[in-house]
């Protein structure tokens, strides 16, 4: 498990534990961990309902509506940071020349069967 989110996911059960939920929650994750993003805390939320060793049924459902809550938040600049970039070689992408000739190339091949 990341660093990142290891600090995030130990600062939700803290919180959570501690009888926050909601808005303090997510300030309390936010104070502890001030350059998580909200995919972060997510991830994390993740972690921790999937987490064996987390019992208690409150601590559960705090972290589960804190991570539906804030699933669909924007994007931000730390979370296009996060994301690697992958480039793909212009022949990997398939053209309508490639996908005509291949689709020609069945039908050729059904055919002769």
């Amino acid at each position: 498990m990341a660093d990142k989110i290891k600090k995030i996911y130990q600062a939700l059960i803290d919180g959570a534990a501690a009888g926050m939920s909601n808005g303090d929650l997510f300030k309390h994750v936010k104070t502890q961990c001030p350059k998580a993003s909200s995919k972060k805390i997510v991830k994390a939320s993740l972690l921790a309902l999937s987490d064996d060793d987390v019992k208690d049924a409150r601590v559960l459902e705090v972290i589960y509506a804190l991570a539906i809550k804030h699933r669909l938040d924007p994007l931000t600049k730390e979370d296009i940071e996060d994301v690697p970039l992958v480039e793909t070689p212009a022949e990997a992408m398939p053209t309508l020349k490639k996908v005509r000739a291949s689709r020609k190339k069945v039908e050729d091949d059904l055919i002769e069967v």
